[in-house]
């Protein structure tokens, strides 16, 4: 893989920098990274940030591209790239600070050796997909220095250039003088020492030295920074020399503030009650002083300094002495992989000065030979490892065990509830865990899978993987049962189309439930089926079946109802029916209706047919005669028809001939309350048939008259007019009382009972009539016609 430049910024803290701009060189194909700083100064003793932007293709050849490694190194070790957090040289002092693309590399307590070229390396899932940022960034660690140029000119440099231009601070016999630029000029004695210092970074002076000679008053300090152990002992230690002899020394804190709020004689720490007992002062050389402080506790977190005073003058106290921090033992293992496999690094939260042995332990067991920070070895996903400092033992690092999966809250699971899944697996070393459903992966890289309202579609088998850098474990599958009451309930019919009665028909009813619901079936609010059974099934349907349907879902959960279904069930004709109306004996001149009914869907439609005649008499479902005839006798079908069928039925019709020739009569009828009633109706007819009989009795005995000769003595005219001249009298009477207490059916049945009773008398000749005039009205009947009954009497008057 080509390397391309990459964006390189530093930062530092405590320390001075020189960025040099080069110009931007991208990667190829999407992969690469860019320079836009190459170069940086750091002070000894300061802490460094290097960041590296990288990019790469997001997808190459269809496959998704995945950063699997990415580390900064500045050597090779067999042909492969050493990862700096593996370096023996680089103990306990960096660490990475990596995003999605980018990463940092910080460097803490800088020293003159860990000046190199620091190049980036990132590695991913894709073949040969490993790139690295070339040629890297320069990292220069420098320390200040006082030059004396001539007597009384000093200068303090650095073996990198600084750059931005900073302000300098001078110290003179360890307090603070004037002078604000690298150069710097005064009146000095013999007894004087001078150091400088970066404005703003004080606490990294550069060492005392004397103007003029090798003799002078001046403190050296081992260490400019030890940490230690809560509970355990530490030494700091300086070197001092005085132009004059020595009348006193003692160490202190720059804690000048115990007495009050105002700084004031530093204070002796062999004389301080917060070290009592604990401290001790000696000097193992001269010119050699050591502070020792047992027992130490975290409040003895501070900057310690040595101070000396003479008959003639005194150190003071502007320059930095030893910063000490107490901390808790914290040492663990980290597990670093590279092309050849992992490696262990043990990392304690202090390292002490000249102290770098580490022991190293396997299945509990000490590894003999094995005293570096790291170990590199093949690991069996069963083994354990872990590393001790100062007697201080990590916890040991191992494979996950197998995970376990539980459910929370416990019990059935309902639809809308809040449900969590843990993944839970032993394992010291950093685990990823990882979530899959049904074996697709749910990208979810925690312990917990949270559902805040778990739906249906959330149902299904469960598990969870852990891994780290050691090895990866599967948990067992756990099937995740939501349970709910049914669903909307949904009712169809099968088939779709239209449904033809002796057709095969399924109802079903849809109902999303768990556990499976049972159904009850209905038609028309009537129970037909109940049980598990989800469908409703007609082998042969019947016209009967037509109607409204709906079904019902239950489970211990709920219940659902589902919308009405109204089955039309389609049909031939039934075997049509034919009524005659009137229902009495057909005569000459009437009108008949016959009626054809059939039962059908869709409605049929009628025809009528005459037997041996070929056209239809008539189409619909009521066939009319008006004035029948004689010749309307014979036998008539009707044929019903739709889309389904037709079907016909046969009748015969019989039509009666009149005896004597057609009378021709006019009816009035009044009544009191100007209508008539139904039984009035009735006793009408039955009047009718006696006038008919009356007026064939009339015209027997106008022929009989006329035939026999007259009586001597009798004149023609009067016999004629008295013989031809009639005048009738028709009563209707109810002949008993109506009983209150009947009920109206009763009343209705003795109104339709009519008593009548017929009297025919003959009319005295009218004199001076002519026979052939009394011949003219022999035709002329009179009657009066009357019913009584309880209300009032109604007078009726037919006219022929």
């Amino acid at each position: 893989m080509t390397g391309a430049a990459m964006s390189l910024t530093a930062a530092a803290s405590g320390f001075v920098v020189l960025l040099l701009t080069v110009p931007v060189v991208h990667g190829q194909d999407g992969w690469g990274a860019t320079y836009s700083l190459r170069k940086i100064c750091a002070l000894k003793g300061s802490t460094v940030e290097i960041r590296c932007s990288y990019r790469y293709p997001p997808r190459v050849n269809g496959h998704e591209t995945t950063v699997e490694r990415r580390f900064w190194f500045t050597k090779f070790q067999d042909e492969e790239p050493v990862d700096v957090r593996t370096d023996s040289a680089y103990a306990g002092r960096v660490q990475y600070h990596c995003g999605e693309n980018d990463c940092t590399l910080t460097i803490r307590d800088l020293r003159e050796s860990d000046s190199a070229q620091y190049k980036f390396m990132f590695i991913t899932n894709q073949p040969g997909g490993a790139f690295t940022g070339s040629p890297g960034v320069t990292l220069s660690v420098t320390g200040l220095q006082v030059k004396v140029i001539y007597s009384p000119r000093l200068k303090c440099s650095s073996s990198c250039d600084l750059t931005n231009h900073p302000s300098y601070i001078w110290y003179k016999n360890g307090q603070k003088t004037g002078g604000k630029t690298k150069y710097h000029s005064g009146y000095f004695y013999d007894e004087d020492s001078v150091s400088c210092a970066v404005e703003g970074h004080e606490d990294l002076p550069s060492p005392s030295v004397c103007v003029y000679g090798d003799s002078c008053n001046r403190v050296t300090y081992t260490d400019r920074s030890i940490c230690a152990f809560k509970g355990s002992s530490v030494d700091i230690s300086c070197s001092y020399n005085s132009y004059r002899s020595v009348t006193s020394k003692f160490w202190f804190t720059a804690e000048c503030y115990r007495s009050g709020s105002y700084c004031r004689q530093p204070v002796d720490l062999s004389e301080d009650s917060l070290y009592a007992g604990r401290v001790q002062v000696f000097e193992t050389t001269t010119g050699r002083s050591t502070l020792r402080i047992n027992d130490l506790r975290e409040s003895d977190s501070a900057q310690y300094r040595f101070k000396f005073k003479t008959y003639w003058s005194e150190w003071q106290s502007g320059l930095p002495g030893t910063t000490l921090t107490v901390t808790e033992p914290r040492v663990q293992v980290e597990v670093i992989w590279s092309s050849t496999g992992p490696t262990l690094v043990c990392h304690s939260s202090c390292l002490l000065p000249g102290r770098s042995s580490f022991v190293w332990y396997e299945n509990g067991n000490i590894i003999q030979g094995e005293t570096s920070h790291s170990l590199r070895r093949l690991i069996d996903p069963e083994d354990s490892f872990s590393c001790a400092y100062e007697g201080y033992r990590s916890p040991p690092v191992y494979a996950p065990r197998v995970p376990t999966v539980w459910v929370s809250p416990p019990g059935d699971i309902m639809k809308n509830s809040s449900v969590t899944l843990s993944c839970s697996s032993d394992a010291n070393s950093p685990t990823v865990y990882t979530w899959y459903k049904n074996n697709q992966s749910l990208l979810r890289k925690e312990p917990q899978l949270v559902f805040s309202s778990i739906q249906s579609s959330d149902s299904g088998q469960y598990y969870c993987t852990a891994e780290n850098d050691l090895g990866r474990r599967t948990s067992n599958s756990t099937f995740i049962n939501v349970k709910y009451g049914p669903q909307t309930s949904t009712l169809s019919v099968s088939p779709s189309g239209e449904i033809v009665e002796g057709s095969s028909v399924t109802l079903t009813c849809s109902s999303d439930a768990n556990p499976a619901a049972d159904y009850t079936w209905y038609k028309e609010n009537q129970t037909l089926l109940q049980g598990p059974e989800d469908i409703y099934h007609f082998s042969s349907i019947r016209s009967e079946d037509r109607g409204t349907y709906y079904c019902r879902s239950v489970n211990q959960h709920g219940r659902s109802v589902s919308s009405p279904l109204f089955i039309e069930v389609y049909y031939a004709p039934k075997l049509p029916s034919v009524s005659v109306s009137p229902s009495a004996e057909i005569m000459e001149g009437s009108s008949v209706n016959l009626t054809c009914s059939s039962d059908a869907n869709p409605a049929a439609n009628y025809t009528w047919y005459k037997e041996d005649e070929d056209s239809a008499k008539a189409s619909g479902q009521i066939f009319t005669i008006t004035n029948i005839r004689a010749e309307h006798s014979g036998s008539y079908y009707c044929e019903a028809q739709n889309s389904r069928g037709r079907n016909n039925s046969t009748f015969h019709l019989t039509v009666r001939a009149s005896k004597s020739r057609l009378c021709t009569s006019h009816l009035h009828l009044k009544g009191a309350a100007g209508s008539v009633k139904s039984a009035a109706a009735g006793s009408v007819a039955v009047i009718f048939l006696a006038l008919i009989f009356l007026c064939a009795f009339v015209l027997f005995r106008r022929k009989k008259i006329l035939k026999q000769p007259p009586e001597p003595g009798e004149g023609p005219d009067n016999t004629a007019q008295q013989d031809e001249l009639f005048y009738a009298s028709v009563s209707f009477s109810t002949n008993r009382q109506p009983n209150r207490h009947k009920t109206g059916e009763e009343e209705e049945d003795e109104e339709g009972v009519e008593y009548t009773v017929v009297n025919v008398k003959s009319a005295t000749a009218t004199p001076g009539l002519r026979r052939g005039e009394a011949v003219e009205d022999s035709f002329a009947l009179y009657s009066t016609v009357s019913k009584k009954r309880r209300e009032s009497a109604q007078q009726q008057s037919v006219s022929l």
